[in-house]
């Protein structure tokens, strides 16, 4: 499902290159729970970035569902990330304006303004909500109205409107009391149980208790793998 060959990314600071990461090898099975570890500055948000085709490494070959990512261009990029993957913010990056049933409505406009009637966005937001758990009589409501929790599960009913493949979590639960955390990992877990691949950057390590495989990484590289026998 995704495949990294020998990912590297810099950055120039004050005219010194800082490496972000350096040759970073790692397949991700169709399916498949993987959390990202780490310390702060270590890398994760940097490899999502680019799993999620939001950033380009300096070297390296990227695989998205068996399509090279590096041989495309940006409309066609666009199209990965918009056919392909599914994003989950820590900030929930709702747009405050909109009530939760038009925030979950908005990549249907993208991809289908002219082929889904507002009825048929509509119901198709609807059954998003109700995937994330959330009744829809929170559908009118606005953001400011919802808890933390209802937020990203608004958030994460967005991120399946197009029924991508792939979910991809940064600090998911960053934002969330323990309890609410808990329970926004049960969802990701159910929709990965369903056939979601799903890719999740986090600090907490009980996030171990969901995934298939820690990826745990330190100054750009991988420092080791640990499978969670009991998940896999």
């Amino acid at each position: 499902m995704i495949e990294l060959k020998y990912i590297t990314k810099s950055y120039n600071m004050g005219g010194e290159v800082i490496y972000a990461l350096k040759n970073i090898n790692l397949k991700i099975k169709e399916r498949e729970f993987v959390a990202i570890m780490g310390p702060s500055g270590s890398g994760k948000s940097t490899l999502l970035n680019i799993i999620g085709c939001l950033d380009r490494p300096d070297h390296g070959e990227i695989y998205i569902d068996g399509i090279k990512i590096k041989d495309l261009n940006d409309d066609e990029l666009t199209g990965i990330r918009r056919d392909k993957i599914g994003f989950v913010f820590q900030q929930f990056n709702l747009i405050p304006l909109l009530n939760a049933l038009e925030n979950v409505e908005i990549p249907l406009i993208f991809k289908y303004r002219n082929t889904l009637s507002e009825r048929e966005r509509r119901n198709r937001a609807i059954e998003c909500l109700r995937m994330a758990e959330l009744n829809e009589k929170f559908a009118n409501h606005y953001p400011n109205q919802l808890s933390g929790g209802q937020q990203q599960r608004v958030s994460i009913a967005r991120a399946l409107a197009n029924n991508p493949p792939i979910l991809l979590c940064d600090e998911p639960t960053g934002s969330l009391d323990s309890k609410t955390g808990k329970r926004i990992l049960e969802l990701l877990k159910k929709l990965n149980n369903n056939g979601k691949t799903v890719v999740i950057v986090t600090h907490d390590p009980s996030v171990a208790e969901y995934a298939h495989r820690v990826i745990h990484l330190r100054d750009g590289v991988i420092s080791s793998i640990s499978s969670i026998d009991k998940k896999v």
